[in-house]
């Protein structure tokens, strides 16, 4: 009935009427601004950057929609990532991936996921299952949109969901295999910016966060763009390909992002062999042994079998052995498997409360969790499976162990008390750009001293510096502001140390180094694509070695102004004067462009870049390779980047750099790439009006 008609028979009624009319105009207005969920049926709904909006009748339906939609977005790639996490790559693929088998089945990832799946509690299982019978489905009704050579990992099972995320978190994020087959601690380059916002501390008096992760742009690392709604859901983010739920994600409510922290969770024991076995605690213990076959593919197709011996010690399975001595590493978490069902109820909680509740689970193995809500508050949580050790410094654990005691064997994590953590700090505002959890805010809000110092490290890095001085030295900033400031690419190290380095080159330097000593007080200290001045410095940089570099290292006392000063001015200007000349040799002029060096290129989109490495302090992360005539490409760093106000409505902002897509075909690979250029992000659609005005493509199930 219309409202019109209503008001005319009121006028007939008694008023009596009234109540009874009100409340059904505001059923009716409140029923128009709602995002309705169908119950009947299940759909996706596409939006012209390829977003994936899907809603489900029921949390089962959801799930199956989502393993469909990755399908059609990222299939291809799915599948492969699948068919590595099961072990049996080589087998599919040849020889190439042959480590990667040796690796996944040596972790026992495979195994343990089997396990895994088996420990979830009947619904979520049922939620997995959909999620594969998704993929499935699609690949059935679509057989000429997937790669014949990936076709064979079909079909998937929830099993290799697990193995999937199993191998992401625990055997990539971490402990990558880089670093324990060189034996090394050289640290996946990987990273994030993160920030949460006091009503305090904002124009509006709006809580707010800024999700940021700095990964590759390829392979296990893609970030995957998506709404999930379904009853008792309304969550929309991003989450890497062939995870199954939201791993950054916000709701009408409250988000959150995450940041690779500065986590310790694994160590490599060293063992002394003695016999058949290795000596622990004064006696002889046997390895726990088995073999296991991997198939490798050959040029001719046919499959030659490689046995692989896996043995373990009481610390873990063997990596290396030489000389007589093993290696032997231990991962911690590895007997906790609800990490998809904490993120799933991290993305429905209405509060703090909840939300808290649901990571007091410790289910996720690492990450800084960066929090903020509706009702004002934020918070930042050092989280992760940290093992309780007996002794020692995170220098310590970070080098080869002792593995003949048990004194150095642990076997228990903190609980969730014992993690460095703060709720609204005085200051207003929590940034983490990866750096410990120390510096989170100032004045300091969670204290080094009062954890074991085999917690996190103690220090500052150029690029947490700059994050710190943007959030401290503007009092209110606005959501504009807050986006702009994501796009920063001003380089905290330029700051800090030009006024030492120009007039070092003004009184050492020959013709070139005056010449480079005039560019670089010219240079507006930006990595911006018009910037003249920038390649110089980081070519500069790239050649000292910023461990000897300053006069003044950096101080805990003084940790957002140092390090500082040339510790040998003569020989800085003297490396400067080299840069010069390489600079000049390759690209015509010491003042050439950023964005004619540094390129942004996917497929055939060829664009110039601003932005820049870390170690620069640049709060616009842009990680780049040398390619051809002396150009560099970006192939990570700023991935998916959402800016959210928890106003009412909530106000968001997203960007996925590479585009949402990466299936043969597909619109969207590449298609956001000019706004990532352009330092824009896009409006994000979550009202389903809003949606159906962007509609690209609609599929009911």
């Amino acid at each position: 009935m219309r409202i019109d008609t209503l008001l005319r028979v009121y006028k007939r009624k008694s008023i009596r009427v009234l109540p009874f009319i009100l409340s059904l105009i505001l059923v009716l207005f409140v029923g128009s601004r709602a995002v309705a969920v169908p119950t009947k049926s299940t759909e996706i709904l596409w939006d012209t950057y390829g977003v994936p909006h899907i809603y489900g009748k029921d949390d089962q339906s959801a799930f199956y929609a989502f393993g469909w939609a990755q399908m059609q977005s990222h299939g291809d790639l799915l599948l492969r990532l699948y068919g590595q996490a099961r072990g049996r790559a080589a087998e599919y693929w040849g020889e190439e991936y042959l480590e990667s088998d040796r690796w996944v089945q040596t972790a026992g990832v495979p195994e343990r996921a089997r396990s895994w799946y088996k420990a979830q509690s009947p619904a979520f299982r049922s939620y997995l299952d959909a999620f594969a019978t998704g993929i499935n489905a699609y690949a059935k009704q679509n057989p000429n949109l997937i790669d014949d050579q990936v076709e064979l990992v079909l079909p998937v099972k929830a099993e290799d969901v697990m193995a999937h995320l199993h191998r992401v978190l625990n055997f990539t994020f971490v402990v990558n295999p880089e670093q324990v087959l060189g034996l090394s601690k050289e640290k996946l380059q990987a990273g994030s910016n993160g920030w949460a916002i006091a009503p305090s501390h904002s124009v509006d008096g709006n809580a707010m966060l800024l999700a940021n992760p700095h990964l590759p742009w390829s392979d296990l690392f893609l970030w995957y763009e998506a709404q999930i709604t379904a009853p008792g859901i309304d969550a929309y983010g991003a989450t890497l390909v062939g995870i199954p739920v939201l791993a950054i994600a916000f709701n009408n409510n409250l988000g959150w992002t995450h940041t690779v922290n500065t986590y310790d969770g694994w160590d490599i024991y060293e063992l002394t062999l003695a016999g058949n076995g290795y000596r622990f605690d004064d006696k002889v213990r046997n390895f726990q042994t088995k073999t296991l076959s991997l198939k490798v593919k050959q040029k001719d197709g046919s499959l030659q079998e490689q046995p692989l011996v896996v043995k373990s010690s009481v610390h873990g399975p063997v990596v290396a052995e030489k000389n007589g001595k093993a290696v032997a590493l231990r991962v911690a978490g590895l007997d906790r498997p609800g990490v998809l069902q904490q993120w799933w109820d991290m993305a429905r909680a209405k509060n703090l409360n909840q939300f808290e509740k649901t990571l007091q689970r410790l289910q996720l193995p690492m990450f800084t969790v960066m929090y903020a809500d509706r009702e004002g508050h934020i918070m930042h949580l050092f989280n992760g499976q940290v093992p309780v050790r007996s002794s020692g410094d995170f220098e310590y654990w970070e080098g080869i162990i002792p593995g003949n005691t048990s004194k150095t064997l642990w076997t228990k994590i903190h609980p969730y008390k014992d993690l460095p953590r703060i709720v609204d700090p005085k200051s207003g505002w929590l940034q983490n750009t990866n750096d410990p959890p120390w510096t989170t805010t100032f004045p300091t809000a969670i204290k080094a001293d009062n954890y074991p110092p085999y917690m996190a490290p103690r220090f500052m890095g150029f690029r947490s510096q700059r994050s710190v001085r943007m959030l401290a030295e503007d009092d209110k900033i606005s959501f504009d502001e807050m986006v702009a400031y994501k796009h920063s690419t001003r380089m905290e190290l330029a700051d800090r140390i030009l006024d030492d380095l120009i007039p070092a080159a003004r009184k050492y330097g020959q013709d070139l180094g005056q010449k480079a000593a005039n560019v670089l007080e010219a240079w507006d200290r930006q990595a911006d694509a018009d910037s003249r001045g920038a390649v110089l410095f980081a070519f500069w940089v790239h050649q000292m070695d910023l461990d000897k570099t300053f006069s003044k290292p950096w101080n805990e006392n003084s940790p957002r102004t140092t390090p500082d000063g040339l510790a040998n001015p003569e020989s800085a200007v003297a490396t400067l004067q080299a840069a010069a000349a390489e600079v000049e040799k390759t690209y015509g002029a010491i003042d050439v462009p950023w964005g004619q060096v540094f390129r942004l290129r996917l497929g055939d989109v060829d664009l110039p870049g601003n932005g820049g490495d870390d170690s620069l302090g640049i709060f616009r992360v842009l990680n780049s390779a040398p390619g051809a005539n002396g150009q560099f490409q970006a192939f990570g760093g700023d991935s998916y980047v959402a800016a959210i106000e928890f106003s009412n409505p909530v106000r968001a902002m997203a960007l996925t750099s590479y585009g949402n897509a990466t299936q043969p075909g597909s619109p969207h690979i590449s298609d956001q790439l000019q706004m990532f250029a352009n330092k824009k992000l896009r409006t994000v659609w979550r009202d389903r009006s809003d949606i159906l005005a962007h509609l690209e493509e609609r599929k009911i199930f």
